[in-house]
This record gives structure tokens, C-alpha cells and sequence, in this order.
């Protein structure tokens, strides 16, 4: 068996051809840079020749710019949404066996601050929501013509290899300064923002999941766990033995996108997803990883 994955220099994408390979599969890794096959996912051309040629049992669309600014509208677009349009008509005309997962967001959804289940109502509140709202339509589209795909909406997860810059990987970054003995003071948006804190590596377990049954199409992958920002903070520094709020203040005037975000994880806890990796052992791992990291430098 074989697996495709575009985007497959994210996080997301490491985590997931780890594991398709720990099961079994042939990784055809695809990124426009650092991997295996060098191409965009936007290039319609590219895209039908590869599936065309490869015929993989899994395609999965990882590729994305996760930024909601609005200078990201175009790219948003292309990656996004003309990504999910060439890989499903590729597929469709080239390759009807495949199976197509579509990386989806919790931010294509209007959040009231409440548990979001998957029929709740889409709200086009950024170019980057926009272009995920038409990924599932495209998807849906699609569905309806015999194209076996699968679109899971992806709360809030970590891991080491989140980018630099990123509030949980900047916190535990800090924490680990601060272990080595740095004297430092760092500034982060609300800390009262609650969001899930979910691991890299148990998400892409729940994108297999979805992909390898046929009862369920569209699914939250969540945990339906809050934390606020001052927790995880809490929870870095504590690794280290260190008070948070001699190192972590709130940023003057900051207005987040949100207070909360959470799911409703209940379709994809009915497939016996459950996440592996605690909060606090996620913590552990990215303060650790940010240290392994500093010993490796030159």
C-alpha cells in the first residue's frame, strides 16, 4: 500500500509518514521544499501526474499556510482550496480507488464558545476559513460523484516541530532557557484563552482512523479538553521547577481571535480514537525537544 502525502514538511505531515510507515505503507512525501518529491499541490499539472502515475491507495492534503491573515488570501486559495480541487478531479479521473483525506480547520466554524460538533454552521471569518469552507464543499461535491474522501476538522495540536514563533512552542522554548539559567522576561497574547492541547502524533492516528472505515466521512479531531494559555505556561515551566509568572506577561491591548475553542469529538471517539499524550506530558516533550535541540547546536 501506498500513501501520498502533500505537505509533508509540517508537522503533521512528519508525524503521519512515520506512522503510515510504522504500518506497513510505501510514503510518496511531497512538499514545495525538504522532501522527497519537490512540487505544489496548486499545480494542477503536477498533481495529475503524480496521482496518475502512482495510483496510491491514500492521498492526503496536509499542505496549507495556517495563517488567517488577510496578505494570505491568495496563497490560502491556491494551497488550499485549488489544492483539494486538483487532488480530488486527479483522482477522480485518474485513480477512483484512492482514498482522499482532507485536512479541515476548527476555524471554518462560527464559534460561540461552545463544543463544536460538525454540523454546527461555517462562518467565513478569514481568507484562510474561507478557503477551508470550500475545501468541504468541493469535498462534498465530490463525495456525491463516487470520490471516497474524508474531511476531519483539526483542533488545536503540538509537538516539537511546531514552527518558531508559535505561543506554545515560544513558552516552552522559554521554559528551557530559563532551566539552563537565562534570565528572561517573554510576552504572549490573552492567557486566559482556552484551547486544546492535543499532540501531533495522536492527531494523524485519528486521520488514519477516519480514512480505514466507511460509516463516518466528515469528523472533529479533537479532544474536547480545554486549557487556557496560563496553564500550558504552567505547566512548561513546572518541568523545569520554575514559577511561570516570573518568566510569562500578557501582552497590553492584545485581542485574541478567540476566548474559546473547543470540540465535540464525539464521531471520531465512536471510531476508538482516544488521544495517547497528556497535557502535561505534551508539555515534557516540547521542553525536552527544546533542549535536545539547544545541545545540538554548534
Amino acid at each position: 500500500m501506498e500513501a501520498l502525502i502533500f505537505g509533508a514538511g509540517g508537522q503533521d505531515g512528519h508525524y503521519l509518514s512515520r506512522l503510515c510507515r510504522q504500518r506497513g505503507m510505501e510514503v510518496a512525501a511531497v512538499s514545495r521544499r525538504n522532501a522527497a518529491i519537490i512540487g505544489d499541490v496548486a499545480d494542477t499539472a503536477f498533481v495529475a501526474q503524480l496521482i496518475r502515475q502512482r495510483r496510491p491507495d491514500f492521498v492526503f492534503h496536509l499542505a496549507a499556510n495556517s495563517t488567517t491573515r488577510h496578505d494570505a488570501a491568495a496563497e490560502n486559495h491556491a494551497t488550499i482550496g485549488a489544492g483539494t480541487l486538483n487532488i480530488l478531479d486527479a483522482v477522480h479521473r485518474h485513480s477512483p480507488s484512492s482514498r482522499v483525506f482532507l485536512a479541515g480547520s476548527a476555524l471554518q466554524f462560527a464559534n460561540r464558545g461552545e463544543a463544536i460538533a460538525e454540523t454546527d454552521p461555517f462562518e467565513a471569518g478569514s481568507p484562510y476559513a474561507a478557503a477551508r469552507i470550500y475545501s468541504n464543499y468541493l469535498a462534498r461535491y465530490y463525495r456525491g460523484i463516487g470520490v471516497r474522501v474524508f474531511f476531519g476538522y483539526l483542533f488545536h495540536h503540538e509537538s516539537p516541530l511546531r514552527q518558531p514563533g508559535h505561543v506554545a512552542r515560544t513558552i516552552a522554548e522559554a521554559a528551557r532557557r530559563a532551566g539552563a539559567g537565562e534570565s528572561l522576561k517573554i510576552e504572549v497574547g490573552d492567557l486566559s484563552v482556552e484551547k486544546e492541547w492535543t499532540f501531533a502524533g495522536d492527531t494523524v492516528e485519528a486521520m488514519l482512523a477516519l480514512m480505514e472505515q466507511d460509516g463516518i466521512f466528515e469528523a472533529n479531531i479533537g479532544t474536547g479538553i480545554a486549557h487556557t494559555i496560563a496553564d500550558w505556561a504552567r505547566v512548561c515551566f513546572s518541568v523545569i521547577g520554575r514559577e511561570w509568572r516570573d518568566y510569562v506577561v500578557q501582552k497590553e491591548n492584545f485581542t485574541p481571535e478567540y476566548s474559546r475553542l473547543i470540540a465535540n469529538p464525539a464521531r471520531i471517539h465512536s471510531l476508538g480514537w482516544r488521544p495517547r499524550t497528556g497535557f502535561e506530558e505534551l508539555a515534557q516533550l516540547m521542553v525536552a525537544s527544546e533542549a535536545e535541540s539547544d545541545r545540538k547546536r554548534p
